[in-house]
């Protein structure tokens, strides 16, 4: 999903197409007690590390092989302690394996200390209280989702807006009490932890992960959101040249030569573009709204909520929202949060028919939470 400042999400939407949709059994052991793996990087030069004081130079071979110190070895994991990557220290313990290649930077991070790593990547600590403790619930509950998910991978989640941005340091007091306010509290359905999908702002009416993904998920429903107003990206223009659109296209191999016209061809529910077709020079093509995004970059076409015009030898997109527009709008949330709404209130907005539940030390010992 990625910092709401920066882009919003979402990096989800390739992340979680391929997973997003199949059932999540509880997972046997504890739940708040319990570690995320996650990728950190995936460094394309030496790098180091430093663990118990001492520093660790890590490489990889011509045959992608891992070097530590000058020395082949099968996999590097750090000793009892802190260890520290780029100047910062990571909670939990830190492994360097060797993986298509290329070196994997992967932690075992608890899970509280993930969802205040991912706080610190994907949310102001100056906004409310209770849209920070929404965000807590929300990230614990995707993080838990894809750890199901992926239990047979080297990782459950990227620190990237593939899935959440994750960032490792000390955080700041309004993430600690967030966490800690909503500690060990997970959105459930059918007993599983939600795929608690977020993005930044909606542009005024979520969208379903139905018109988005192609599935149904009953808590993800496209809803009205108010209060968006702050969002940097409430509207949005975009003008892109025939030739740039063109170039973009051929990169994402839909080359029809020069484009003569785009025509939107079908909307959702919620109104954002679904298809649109591309007439060129050399052929015509149609693709969707979700694909054209990608070909032109997502900082470009923040949304796929537009309306299109052309002339002067130029495409003009005008636009609301940021990001793929499932579940929780964050600037939706943190307007919910100025007008007086409560977290749990905030949530049940956002994700109908799913339940708090406060886990008990083994996950699926939960019980239902009211909330306050």
């Amino acid at each position: 999903m990625q910092a709401i400042l920066a882009g919003g999400r979402v990096g989800l939407v390739t992340a979680i197409v391929m997973v997003a949709l199949v059932p999540v059994r509880a997972l046997a052991g504890p739940a708040c007690d319990t570690t995320i793996r996650v990728l950190l990087a995936r460094p394309g030069a030496e790098f180091s590390v430093v663990s118990q004081g001492k520093q660790h130079a890590f490489e990889a071979s011509s045959d992608g092989r891992l070097r530590v110190n000058g020395v082949s070895r099968a996999d590097w994991t750090s000793g009892p302690g802190a260890a520290s990557l780029g100047g910062r220290r990571v909670p939990g313990r830190l492994s360097v394996v060797p993986d298509r290649g290329e070196l994997a930077v992967i932690a075992e991070v608890p899970l509280e200390a993930y969802v205040a790593g991912v706080l610190m990547g994907e949310v102001p600590a100056r906004w409310e209280d209770e849209a920070l403790r929404a965000q807590a619930v929300v990230s614990r509950s995707y993080g838990l989702h894809q750890r199901a998910q992926n239990a047979r991978r080297g990782y459950h989640v990227a620190a990237d807006t593939r899935n959440q941005v994750f960032k490792w340091g000390s955080p700041s007091a309004p993430f600690a009490r967030a966490v800690e306010a909503t500690r060990c509290e997970v959105l459930t359905w059918r007993g599983a932890p939600i795929l608690a999908a977020f993005h930044s702002a909606s542009g005024g009416r979520t969208a379903s992960a139905r018109e988005v993904w192609g599935e149904d998920l009953s808590y993800l429903t496209s809803t009205e959101v108010k209060g968006e107003e702050d969002s940097p990206d409430t509207y949005w223009r975009a003008r892109i040249s025939r030739t740039t659109m063109s170039r973009a296209l051929a990169a994402a191999g839909r080359d029809v030569g020069l484009v003569n016209s785009l025509q939107v061809v079908a909307r959702s529910e919620s109104g954002r573009v679904l298809r649109i077709r591309v007439k060129g020079r050399e052929g015509v093509t149609v693709l969707s709204g979700t694909k054209l995004r990608s070909a032109l970059g997502e900082s470009t076409l923040k949304s796929t909520l537009f309306e299109l015009s052309s002339g002067d030898g130029a495409f003009v997109f005008v636009g609301s929202g940021r990001g793929h527009g499932v579940g929780m709008s964050q600037w939706g949330a943190q307007g919910m949060a100025r007008r007086g709404a409560l977290y749990t209130e905030i949530l049940k907005s956002f994700y109908p028919g799913t339940k708090l539940t406060r886990w008990g030390r083994h996950f699926g010992d939960g019980e239902e939470f009211a909330g306050r």
